[in-house]
């Protein structure tokens, strides 16, 4: 008996973190009928033996332990046999000695913003020799202090390996497409404020879209090739662009236990921006402590705008998005469980332990943090991306006249660059956040990594095509929730949302990228795919495998 399990050839720059070539795995050939072990003998058991132990089940616990032996000794091994893929970087770093186009905050700078050779050279070599010892050495420009270089070094005993899950090679730093992701993070500064209720109707929201349009590499959606305002600032994956910007599973009431909660938060005041001034930007990257806190609202709301979706991702806990997710659907009851549950068709019993909530929660929280493992792999050992906001600074001190960085025109010339200008008075990229972004790399988001891993889990238990019942929208002043009535929407397509609007409400509050986001989505993707994969022959129901549709709309068996 045969179990296919799919994923794509290879993995390429528009495609995939493949786990593997299409692999056929033979099902484990050991049956709970021909488990052997040294002494048969001892199913015949005297009565001394029977009144030692009153286990029931087909196995003795001798031949349990031989079997999950062998389970864990298969997957090690299919995991071990994977063929290790390259890891590519984008070049930037040998392209530039000084390290412009490289993650250096928190490191000491000159008054440009440029990184300290020496210190960075020392951090360098912390990370190639992986001596735990050298980065107690590392040279700090201010009081903030590296966010765990060392987990990426990490193994873990689930799933696969982070160096057998490879990523597309993130844009080169004088790129038109790394103008295009500059381009959009101005002007989802500028657009922060605006409820998303009125993005058909917003002058600024427009003049927005019409202007991406203008960028000759950009990779987000795109109506008829236009930038449009029902596509600005929207995720690539099949349901984004169905319905409200923000997906259900971050509008709805969440059961919480004997309670159900409201999805009002605390978010940040309007019209209130971060290191905007040079000083304060310089004094950031040197790892100080900003000037000011965040200025928050004293009224709970929905999110409603990309200021609340920032600040939402500001404070949340690794994977609450998806956690929330889970409990909302578990809510829905078992009509919106895949029908691959064996539980589904049972006349005498219902999953906890397996294929219910106890177990579906479990996986869910599981991905999270290996997905962080691999993310933090890609982040500190291959890529090691600068970060928007050190971006910022090497555009204002060109236009200023200070350097002559090779930034692409194309970002160049967008109008966002000089609405910037007339609104702060530098080129900065506005912040949502005092403090800025967080010490450690850009690529990928981990945010995405979580979401992405934890989005996939949800898919493979849950039913992708269910309708989400009384669907809703947030009012303009996120104070109360509005019936929806447009085109239905289903638990693949607002699972998919879900995961864009965390991702990429990360670039909304300055802190990433695009491609951070979307392939950061598709790395914890492979995560969740290696984590079923190991699992899938440790059930003793008759269970098929788990059907999922991956983001990029293919649809897999595992």
């Amino acid at each position: 008996m045969y179990n296919v399990f799919i994923e794509s050839d290879m993995p390429n720059e528009e495609n995939d973190y493949s786990i593997s070539k299409a692999k056929i795995i033979e099902e484990d050939t050991v049956k709970k009928d021909e488990v052997h072990v040294e002494d048969m003998c001892k199913t015949e058991k005297s009565p001394k033996y029977l009144s030692d132990s009153c286990e029931l089940g087909p196995l003795t616990s001798l031949q349990n332990s031989q079997k999950a032996y062998k389970i864990r000794e298969d997957a090690a091994t299919f995991q071990r046999d994977l063929p290790i893929p390259n890891h590519p970087c984008n070049g930037d770093s040998e392209l530039y000695p000084n390290k412009i186009a490289n993650y250096s905050k928190a490191l000491p700078h000159n008054e440009l913003g440029e990184v300290s050779m020496s210190a960075y050279n020392i951090w360098i070599k912390a990370l190639t020799t992986g001596n735990p010892q050298m980065f107690e050495h590392i040279p700090l420009g201010g009081v903030r202090k590296f966010v765990n270089p060392q987990g990426s070094y990490a193994f873990d005993l689930e799933g696969p390996n982070s160096h057998h899950l490879t990523m597309a090679v993130p844009p080169n730093f004088s790129s038109p497409w790394m103008a295009s992701e500059m381009g959009e993070d101005y002007w989802r500064a500028l657009t922060r404020h605006i409820p998303f209720a009125e993005y058909d109707t917003n002058g600024l929201i427009k003049e927005a879209a019409n202007d991406m349009s203008n960028f000759s590499d950009y990779h987000g959606p795109k109506d008829c090739g236009m930038v449009t305002p029902q596509t600005l600032f929207r995720g690539n994956t099949p349901g984004d662009l169905v319905g409200p910007f923000i997906s259900q599973f971050l509008s709805i009431d969440v059961p919480f236990g004997p309670k159900k909660l409201k999805q009002q938060y605390t978010t940040a005041l309007p019209k209130k921006d971060y290191m905007t001034s040079y000083d304060e930007w310089l004094n950031i990257q040197n790892g100080e402590t900003p000037s000011n806190p965040i200025e928050l609202d004293p009224k709970p709301r929905y999110i409603r705008s990309g200021r609340d979706l920032g600040e939402w991702v500001h404070g949340d806990f690794t994977y609450q998005s998806v956690l929330n997710a889970c409990l909302i659907l578990l809510g829905f009851g078992e009509r919106a469980l895949c029908e691959e549950n064996p539980y589904l068709c049972s006349k005498t019993q219902v999953g906890f332990v397996t294929f219910g909530a106890a177990y579906i929660l479990d996986f869910v929280g599981k991905s999270a943090r290996i997905a962080l493992e691999a993310a933090w792999f890609q982040k500190f050992l291959v890529h090691r991306r600068l970060r928007p906001e050190e971006f910022g600074g090497r555009v204002h001190n060109n236009l200023i006249g200070k350097t002559n960085y090779p930034i692409n025109s194309e970002l160049l010339n967008s109008k966002a660059i000089p609405k910037v200008f007339h609104k702060y008075g530098t080129y900065l990229l506005p912040m949502a956040y005092p403090e800025g972004c967080p010490t450690h790399t850009s690529y990928p988001a981990g945010h995405a990594s979580i979401v992405g891993a934890g989005v996939t889990m949800l898919k493979a238990f849950f039913n992708e095509d269910f309708i989400i019942p009384n669907p809703v929208v947030a009012s303009a002043d996120g104070l109360s929730l509005l019936p929806y009535l447009g085109e239905p929407l289903s638990i693949g397509g607002e699972l998919n949302k879900l995961a864009s609007n965390i991702s990429l409400g990360r670039d909304t509050a300055g802190v990433h990228w695009r491609s951070d986001g979307i392939e950061g989505m598709k790395l914890g993707e492979a995560v969740a795919i290696g984590i079923l994969h190991d699992f899938k022959k440790t059930y003793n129901e008759d269970f098929k495998g788990f059907c999922l549709t991956k983001f990029d709309g293919t649809r897999i068996i595992i």
